[in-house]
């Protein structure tokens, strides 16, 4: 495993459980509908998460790009929760931000 990636790798892991549980939680809340947005951008944020670190672990040509925008998505997802006064939104937003912060430090790279 390329240990230059592993901080980023763990962040996106932690990020993308964050954004599962969020989705799990966003679904029991009593205006679902209101928390529509919230939930699409927690199952994107999580999907390119995890596709983020595969390519990661393929030490991908295309794993720089994929950080930068793997950022952008999570700070879009950080925006929307942030948005909710719920537990799960608030530790989904942090968790979000935390992954956007290393993604960038790689994209850079």
């Amino acid at each position: 495993m390329n240990s230059a990636y592993q901080s980023c790798i763990d962040a996106c892991i932690q990020c993308a459980e964050a954004c599962d549980h969020c989705v799990s939680s966003c679904l029991q809340e009593k205006d679902v509908a209101m928390m529509t947005p919230c939930i699409q951008l927690d199952m994107e944020c999580s999907s390119f998460c995890k596709t983020t670190v595969q390519l990661m672990h393929l030490q991908s040509n295309h794993a720089n790009a994929a950080c930068q925008l793997c950022a952008d998505i999570c700070n879009a997802c950080a925006e929307e929760c942030e948005k909710h006064d719920t537990e799960h939104c608030r530790r989904c937003a942090v968790m979000c931000r935390d992954c956007a912060a290393e993604c960038m430090s790689m994209a850079a790279a």
